[in-house]
């Protein structure tokens, strides 16, 4: 009788055990399906160096490019680790793009050309201004390429576009241009 009912006992709490694990498998489950549509953007971490999207965030000077990489769906795959060599246009110079551009590329049904168009400023790779050559054409993001040129007095120009600095990030550098790179 006592064997009997040391084997009930001990199956109600193999019972009581295996229900507690399923329990708490469920809402371990649950948690990671919430998470699983944040993106790696949606990660919230104070502690560790900046990427070039908190970094361009942070900078008054980067809004409208922020702006323009929220409209392409295009922020979760530059917080990624990379590392990204990133051409980032300031203000102003999504200010000289012809009237109405801008406007027409956030539309929902032009996000793949806006996104085209933002892949044309990151190399899949570090390059800091020194590893810059003159004459050198390199690989952007849409698999097109940009030509690097130096100027005698040391400016460095993208297509056109003077770096006017650089910010590094965790996942990669950031070169601050003046102009809105836009593919032939």
């Amino acid at each position: 009788m006592k064997d009997i009912l040391k084997f009930i006992l001990g199956a109600i709490l193999i019972s009581f055990s295996v229900g507690c694990d399923d329990a708490k498998t469920e809402s371990e489950t649950s948690s990671i399906s919430e998470n699983r549509s944040v993106g790696q953007s949606g990660v919230v971490d104070d502690m560790s160096n900046p990427n070039v999207v908190q970094v361009a965030i942070s900078s008054a000077d980067h809004s409208t490019l922020v702006a323009a990489l929220q409209a392409a769906d295009y922020v979760d795959a530059l917080t990624n680790v990379g590392p990204f060599t990133v051409f980032a246009p300031v203000n102003a110079a999504f200010d000289q793009l012809p009237a109405g551009t801008l406007e027409s590329l956030v539309k929902p049904e032009n996000q793949r050309k806006l996104r085209d168009i933002l892949e044309y400023h990151v190399l899949l790779g570090v390059y800091k201004k020194a590893d810059l050559v003159h004459g050198r054409k390199m690989g952007t993001a849409d698999g097109r390429s940009v030509e690097i040129e130096i100027l005698e007095n040391g400016d460095v120009l993208v297509n056109g576009g003077k770096i006017i600095g650089t910010v590094e990030a965790s996942n990669g550098v950031i070169h601050v241009i003046d102009k809105v790179l836009v593919p032939n």
